[in-house]
This record gives structure tokens, C-alpha cells and sequence, in this order.
């Protein structure tokens, strides 16, 4: 019982000071390789796992300081009262004035939730209809889904977003220089912002726009909005399209010649 309560509170420790930590950072604090060993110490306490990350982050239920959402987030580590994804998406849509898109839904929660909303659809948790263009997520209860498709369809032309075929040539040039000057990550954080700006099929149209390829925006996009951004990663020596000075330049002499 006094090693129960000793590895407890080791826990509880570890985690006051680290806020939030994995399996992993657990069972070394714990000096165990035991995974249950773990769980029966976080159930004892009281525990939540992040949302984000595929729930792999844990965390006490006192230490999150939750904004008006109902979310935390902790470097990058996302938790809500309400659970998982699945259940944040669910109540994020469920008390939605008009619904959400994916996108918009993404922006709140800073990680990629289309497939937590499909999920919820198929289980008749959730109901899914096409409006303005895109396809937007609203509540299960007819009611409500009808208030919802009201409120969504008088504010249609607020939530339509310019074509990137209304952009002028200049500003089209303009933003493919831009796209050109930077490393390989930017470029894709970048077209990632741009394609946030557009909305539905944005990372479609950016992808076009720029010669990427269509993942590698939304990559990008869930990249920059979630904050897992690797900042002091650059790409490796050489690697990449050689620049057009540095192909055709001409080998150094070797010695003696």
C-alpha cells in the first residue's frame, strides 16, 4: 500500500511539473516498463488524454486551465473537457449556430477532424448535407439541423470565399515568386495558409496553382494549424531542385592541372 501510494503521487509530481507526458515519459518516471502499472496510477489520480496526437499525451484532470471552448493546449498538445475528437466534434457541431465544415471545424480545434466527422455520421450521431458548396456537419436532431440549415444558408455569401480565378495575374505571380524563394517546409506551411484562405477545395486549387501536390498542402495546412511545426528542421545538404547557378556550374580544377 505505502509503494502504491509512493509511485502515486510519483506521478502526480512528474506530471505537475511536465503538465503533460506519454506512456513512455510515464513508465520512466515511474522506473517501470509495466503499462498497466501506469494506467492504475493516472485512474487513481483522475487522468484525460489529449485529443490531438491520437490521444498518446496524458494529463491530470486538475492541471488543464480550459478556455471558454473547452479547450487546452499545452505546446501543441490539444485537450477538451469533453473527451476525445470524436465527442469534441460532436459537441462543437451540435452547438454550432450554423454548423461546420471540416475546415472551419479544423481551425478551431488545430488538428485534422474529417475523419471524426464521418465517423459520427455513419454512426447517426451527426448528419452531413451539402450547402453553399461545401459539405457541412449539423446536429442529429431535426430541429436543431433545420435551425442550423437556416442560419447557414442567410449567411451563404459571408461564407463564400474568393476563387483564386478572381485573383489578378500579378497577385497570382506575386505569391508563385514568393512560393519559389523559400525552403521546402515553408513551402508547404505556406501553401498550407493559402489554401486555408481559400476554403472548400483550397487545397485542390493551391496545389494546382503551385505544381504540389494536393496532400502535401493539406500536410501543410493541418501542419501550420495544429502548431506541429518543426521550426529548427531544415532540409538536408543537396537535397531538393539544384538551383539553376549551381547545375551548370563548372567542377573546380583538381590539383596539378
Amino acid at each position: 500500500m505505502a509503494r502504491d501510494q509512493f509511485l502515486a503521487e510519483t506521478v502526480r509530481a512528474f506530471l505537475h511539473r511536465a503538465r503533460v507526458a506519454t506512456l513512455d515519459d510515464l513508465k520512466e518516471a515511474l522506473g517501470t516498463t509495466g503499462t498497466m502499472t501506469v494506467f492504475r496510477k493516472l485512474r487513481a489520480l483522475g487522468y484525460l488524454s489529449s485529443y490531438s496526437h491520437r490521444g498518446k499525451y496524458y494529463t491530470l484532470r486538475d492541471l488543464p486551465e480550459f478556455d471558454e471552448q473547452g479547450l487546452w493546449g499545452w505546446h501543441a498538445v490539444w485537450f477538451s473537457r469533453y473527451g476525445n475528437l470524436v465527442e469534441t466534434a460532436r459537441e462543437f457541431v451540435e452547438a454550432a449556430a450554423a454548423g461546420f465544415t471540416a475546415a472551419e471545424l479544423e481551425t478551431i480545434l488545430h488538428v485534422e477532424c474529417k475523419r471524426a466527422l464521418l465517423k459520427l455520421v455513419r454512426d447517426d450521431r451527426l448528419a452531413r448535407e451539402r450547402l453553399g458548396g461545401a459539405y457541412v456537419y449539423l446536429a442529429q436532431h431535426a430541429g436543431q439541423r433545420r435551425q442550423q440549415r437556416l442560419r447557414r444558408q442567410e449567411h451563404v455569401d459571408d461564407l463564400v470565399t474568393p476563387e483564386i480565378d478572381a485573383w489578378s495575374h500579378e497577385l497570382q505571380a506575386a505569391i508563385i515568386l514568393f512560393f519559389s524563394l523559400l525552403d521546402e517546409q515553408q513551402r508547404r506551411l505556406y501553401a498550407g495558409l493559402e489554401a486555408q484562405k481559400v476554403g472548400h477545395g483550397g487545397d485542390r486549387k493551391i496545389a494546382a496553382l503551385l505544381g504540389l501536390d494536393e496532400h502535401t498542402v493539406g500536410r501543410g495546412r493541418r501542419e501550420l494549424f495544429s502548431g506541429e511545426v518543426e521550426r529548427d528542421r531544415v532540409r538536408r545538404t543537396g537535397g531538393g531542385r539544384q538551383a539553376t547557378e549551381k547545375k551548370h556550374r563548372t567542377s573546380p580544377p583538381r590539383s596539378g592541372d
